[in-house]
């Protein structure tokens, strides 16, 4: 094992190779915990790995990688995390991607929804046990106010088209995941969140759902990469999480969101849909 339960306390962020995956990396190393930073591509997951080494000082990142367009990488993700570490104290949920035309997973899915919602749903589910079993514990997912554009539609569920519309959906079941995952956490010690970064200048951004014009228009009002992990490691740390628990963060404040993020009978049913794609 590569740690034992009294020694230090364990952060799994995924998608941390670049943008606020990587500063909330950062910021939870400089916080003292040991993080453990996904990415998919070798080479910039270790560049990433080596820069917060470099600016949080004692700090040991290691790294792992998967691509979350496919399920069973996921799957052996779980596998190498509880492998290696005896606890979990926080799982940041924060990969995600923007695709401007469809694509499908190595699964069959629509690539936005199976990599920005079914995937963490999967690997979240994989290392509760071990969540629980380290509480106080925390589940962290990043979310958007792309969500106020949405509904689902439970017949297309993982099949409708890419572009803004299905990133802003995937951002809903983000939401409805947190709402129900955090009923079925009750009285467990486990804190299950999500949040709006704010509208962080990131490769989403640009390469996804703003034209270019208002790119460049629109940068200079936007807040950095660090300022977008704010949120994040805030709720990753905060000593008190519970007023929090399925809560919609931003600014480090809850904020309503719109109705269909609360409504708990779609909850439930995407959580069940979910299970049986992801074949729990």
């Amino acid at each position: 094992m590569a740690a034992t339960g009294s020694e230090r306390r364990i952060a799994v962020v995924t998608g941390a190779s670049a943008g606020i995956g990587l500063y909330t990396a950062l910021g939870l190393a400089r916080a003292g915990l040991h993080v453990v930073m996904t990415g998919r591509n070798p080479a910039r997951t270790e560049a990433a790995r080596r820069f917060v080494a470099e600016r949080a000082s004692g700090a040991e990142p290691e790294t792992l990688l998967a691509d979350f367009a496919s399920l069973a990488e996921v799957r052996r993700l779980a596998a190498e995390i509880l492998a290696k570490h005896d606890r979990l104290d926080v799982l940041v949920n924060n990969a995600g991607l923007f695709t401007p035309h469809r694509e499908t997973s190595a699964d069959g899915f629509e690539m936005t929804f199976a990599v920005n919602h079914l995937a963490p749903f999967l690997l979240t589910n994989l290392l509760l046990d071990r969540l629980k079993a380290s509480a106080p514990s925390r589940i962290v997912t990043v979310a958007s106010e792309a969500h106020r554009r949405a509904h689902l539609n439970f017949d297309r569920l993982g099949r409708s088209g890419g572009g803004l519309p299905g990133y802003s959906r995937s951002k809903l079941c983000n939401i409805l995941f947190t709402r129900e995952l955090a009923r079925r956490l009750a009285g467990t010690g486990v804190v299950a969140t999500c949040l709006h970064p704010g509208t962080v200048a990131t490769d989403i951004a640009q390469k996804g759902f703003l034209p270019s014009l208002f790119w460049t228009l629109g940068k200079p009002f936007m807040i950095s990469v660090p300022k977008g992990a704010e949120t994040s490691i805030f709720l990753a740390t905060v000593p008190d999480p519970k007023p929090f628990a399925g809560e919609y963060v931003a600014k480090k404040r809850v904020i309503r969101t719109t109705a269909a993020g609360r409504d708990d009978a779609a909850a439930r049913r995407l959580w069940d849909e979910s299970a049986r794609m992801a074949g729990l």
